[in-house]
């Protein structure tokens, strides 16, 4: 990215954020003009060309989706109140403002509005289905979902990010580790992926919502680009601890609403945000592990015996067992120089893939050879973060190419070495663990020992595939 973007994006981030946190002020192409420190001509023209949104369009939705969000809650305020809050300077405009955007006059969204946002692809928050359903989502949560109060201590995070491009959310959080680990200052003994949402899904189109993911970090920083820091306070949230596809995500944070409405709690207006504990693509059924926190009041309802204080931290005997092992970056420079190794040792046999380290429990490198490129296969050497083991495997290019081979090996005599059980389960077509409890120590002998079971491993495959 070249400085002059990496410089749009450091000064557009700072006016997003101060737009969302203050709907109700002075937000005129002058006054946010001068906090990026653009003249108004060029600042309107970045924005525009960065975002894909003129200013003023930008921040007279924000606002309408912000009274919309409110009217979908509780439709009871005075319209014109809300409307001169929220920097409207007549009723006509608000209104035409309104109707211009949503396609009925706000008064009759206060009646009609659950009802127009599902006809225009915007599903809100409602009701009237939740009490219609309202066994079957009970007994959905109950199994699929374990949710307590919890009092959660200030997060440190950088983030990068985006609006509506949810499909770059993967090479966002790559970027982030890999940014991370350069300037050392991910928080690898409390390591979280968060993603943070700072539009209402339910008033706002998938296309418009600005999101951004999210990874702790051990010291604050400065802005780099894309990339700036975000502190979560410490406060009260209702967190619900899921194991689910992703296509059950949405019906999960509907759930959550529905029961935080059904137990008599309130909502807050924060940070609505989700953790993940570990990569779907290596869940055995491509499932997320993961908690969807949602801010409460602090009310008389909330009793502080029912608030667990929890420290993310690990316990005493846990931070002993990892100060006996090598940290993320440590780790992480290893596969480095494993890589170099075989680059050198191998330059003209393998061509090698990138290190892989956009989740913390692991990391890895391919190896492959223009043969195998002919068949869209090759080997990968995997570290295990969590487990502290070496394996490598046979993979392909995509699943139908190790669903291809997968079935070749299940219906040969094949004995030799792991066959995945199911290609629907794995990324790996065979496997095998070279190395099982590395020394760190010595890392020659480490290095000698996984080429050693590597290039046997390679070897007999290769000679089969041949």
């Amino acid at each position: 990215m070249n400085e002059t973007r990496r410089e749009y994006l450091k000064r557009l981030n700072i006016v997003l954020n101060f737009i969302e946190n203050n709907l109700d002020t002075n937000l005129s192409l002058e006054f946010l003009s001068k906090k990026a420190h653009y003249s108004t001509y060029h600042f309107h023209r970045v924005f525009l060309t960065v975002v894909n949104e003129r200013l003023n369009e930008y921040v007279n939705r924000k606002r309408i989706e912000r009274i919309a969000s409110i009217l979908l809650v509780n439709p009871t305020p005075s319209l014109k109140d809300l409307a001169y809050k929220y920097g409207f300077n007549s009723d006509n405009s608000f209104s035409r403002g309104f109707k211009k955007y949503y396609g009925i006059s706000p008064t009759k969204f206060k009646s009609e509005g659950k009802e127009l946002l599902s006809k225009i692809g915007i599903e809100p928050f409602s009701s009237e289905k939740y009490i219609c359903s309202i066994d079957n989502i009970k007994q959905w949560i109950k199994m699929n979902a374990q949710i307590t109060i919890k009092e959660l201590p200030e997060l440190k995070l950088a983030c990068i990010s985006n609006i509506g491009q949810f499909e770059k959310a993967g090479s966002m959080f790559q970027k982030l580790m890999e940014w991370g680990h350069q300037k050392r200052v991910l928080d690898t003994s409390n390591f979280k992926a968060i993603t943070i949402y700072h539009d209402n899904p339910n008033v706002t189109q998938t296309s418009k919502l600005r999101f951004s993911t999210c990874v702790t970090i051990s010291e604050s920083i400065n802005a780099d680009g894309e990339i700036r820091q975000i502190d979560l306070k410490k406060s009260v949230y209702v967190v619900g601890h899921f194991e689910i596809k992703g296509e059950e995500i949405s019906k999960a944070w509907k759930s959550m609403c529905v029961w935080v409405i059904e137990n008599g709690y309130e909502f807050r207006d924060g940070d609505y945000f989700e953790i993940y504990h570990n990569d779907h693509k290596t869940h055995p059924e491509q499932k997320f592990i993961m908690d969807i926190c949602i801010p409460l009041e602090k009310t008389e309802n909330i009793r502080l015996e029912e608030i667990n204080n929890v420290n993310l931290s690990k316990n005493n005997s846990q931070n002993q067992e990892c100060e006996n092992n090598l940290d993320y970056h440590q780790l992480i420079n290893y596969m480095k120089e494993l890589r170099l190794f075989f680059q050198k040792e191998y330059d003209t046999t393998f061509k090698l893939g990138k290190i892989y380290q956009g989740d913390p429990n692991f990391s890895y490198f391919s190896l492959t050879t223009e043969e195998l490129k002919k068949q869209k296969l090759k080997f990968v050497i995997i570290l295990n973060h969590k487990e502290l083991y070496f394996s490598i495997c046979l993979s392909g290019q995509n699943k139908s190419i190790r669903k291809k081979y997968w079935k070749i090996f299940k219906g040969s005599d094949w004995n030799k070495y792991h066959l995945a059980e199911s290609i629907e389960d794995s990324l790996s077509i065979i496997d095998q663990t070279i190395v099982e409890k590395p020394d760190f120590s010595n890392k020659k002998n480490l290095t000698e020992k996984i080429e050693k079971e590597s290039m046997k491993f390679i070897k007999e495959l290769k000679s089969v595939l041949e």
